[in-house]
């Protein structure tokens, strides 16, 4: 059992459930449908529709975030006889990181924004594809945070393929709450209203994951309860 692949994942779902990203869905669902938009206090658009429209924001950003995956663990490779002082500096960064998504840090330039909304609405599942690998390209304060510090974890990695990997998780932790919640949408936006109120306290819980990653990453304790949980497990078994 890798660790670092559940932190990876936690990272995602809470990048999603981010005051940067959660509150936006219905325009993303809007532009993924066409821009059929919201009627009847639901999103307008057909089951059928949202899925493939769904799938294809998934497929988009998920390819970029492994590219970038991929790129941050070809350069730590490159640099692999600096691994421990690379690990040491990663973790530092991912503390910083962490202690700004709850808050308890200001740096400016952390919560410097970009976002990518095309004005033209997805019309097919190509067009749901581009839109989702602008989202990717989109940074935000509370996604480029969580996303970085996942991209620093890959940067320490020992292998191309477990960058890849940790990428691929990060994308899946994203990707699961978007569809729960885009089908959600077709019934009703009253959950959403009671979600968005507990933003917040959603934010300490995404700093204080990243400050606990940022930390074994330093110490150099990953591998090591990763090991161990490894061997428990397979002891129990």
């Amino acid at each position: 059992m890798d660790v670092s692949l559940w932190f990876a994942f936690a990272a995602g779902v809470l990048s999603f459930f981010s005051p940067c990203v959660f509150p936006l869905l219905p325009a993303y669902v809007s532009h993924l449908t066409g821009g059929s938009g919201l009627r009847d206090n639901k999103a307008a658009a057909g089951r059928g529709i949202l899925l493939s429209r769904s799938a294809g924001f998934i497929i988009g950003f998920s390819a970029i975030f492994i590219i970038m995956g991929a790129s941050a663990s070809v350069v730590g490779q490159f640099f692999s006889d600096y691994r421990k002082l690379i690990e040491q500096l990663a973790g530092i960064l991912i503390v910083v990181f962490g202690l700004q998504m709850a808050g308890l840090l200001k740096i400016r330039l952390l919560m410097t924004e970009k976002r990518v909304m095309t004005d033209k609405p997805s019309m097919n599942l190509t067009g749901s594809i581009f839109l989702g690998m602008a989202f990717a390209s989109g940074w935000s304060p509370c996604v480029g945070l969580a996303l970085s510090s996942i991209l620093l974890l890959a940067s320490s990695t020992d292998t191309l393929n477990h960058g890849i990997l940790l990428l691929s998780v990060y994308s899946l932790g994203l990707a699961i709450p978007f569809v729960i919640i885009s089908f959600v949408l077709s019934h009703s936006l009253a959950i959403m209203k009671k979600i968005n109120r507990q933003l917040n306290k959603l934010a300490y819980i995404n700093g204080g994951i990243m400050i606990l990653l940022g930390i074994l990453v330093f110490s150099g304790q990953m591998q090591v309860i990763s090991a161990w949980l490894s061997s428990y497990s397979l002891f129990s078994l």
